[in-house]
């Protein structure tokens, strides 16, 4: 944690990981409410259970959990540090959906946001929210970010559609300088 009580850069990216899954399970589940989608996600797919170590002597071979690809890749401790960071962003983006997505129609050109990769989209919000309503977060922080969250999780062009869409917002909202935080 940093002095203000923050969760420290590393543990912000894993926040924004986790709160893209979370989104992405939001607007693929048309039905959910937010509130029952971050239920849901944090049901399914919390870190892993460790087990107890195996004693000595004890030669029965130890069962390993399944593998699962959803399941989140942290300890339980690092998990419970980064989530009330996931909760203000999966819940300011649910909150302010209707205009984090009208700004996102109107500076991506020709696109319109049911055209856009499921990854692409809940990227966009969530750097958008940032940018738009968290003062604390640098928006050239929130677009590096999103780039590298687009990259990771979506396609070979994520990055650069990404960086694109969120960088004419920048420079529309008057953000021309270098640092607007």
């Amino acid at each position: 944690m940093s002095r203000n009580g923050e969760p420290r850069t590393g543990i912000r990216r894993r926040g924004r990981e986790i709160a893209l899954r979370a989104l992405f399970l939001y607007d693929a589940g048309e039905k959910l409410t937010g509130e029952e989608a971050f239920q849901l996600f944090c049901d399914h797919f919390a870190p892993p259970v460790t087990l107890p170590e195996k004693e000595a002597d004890d030669e029965t071979p130890a069962e390993e959990p399944p593998e699962d690809e959803n399941v989140l890749e942290c300890t339980w401790e690092e998990y419970d540090q980064v989530l009330p960071f996931v909760r203000d962003l999966f819940f300011g983006v649910v909150q302010h959906q209707k205009e984090l997505d009208r700004v996102l129609t109107e500076a991506s050109e020709h696109w319109r946001l049911d055209r856009m990769s499921r990854v692409d989209r809940n990227v966009m919000r969530l750097a958008l929210f940032e940018m738009l309503y968290r003062d604390d977060i640098p928006p050239k922080v929130s677009i590096n970010e999103a780039i590298d969250l687009g990259k990771h999780f979506g396609t070979d062009e994520s990055g650069a559609f990404i960086n694109g869409v969120l960088d004419r917002i920048h420079r529309s909202h008057g953000a021309g300088g270098e640092e607007n935080a």
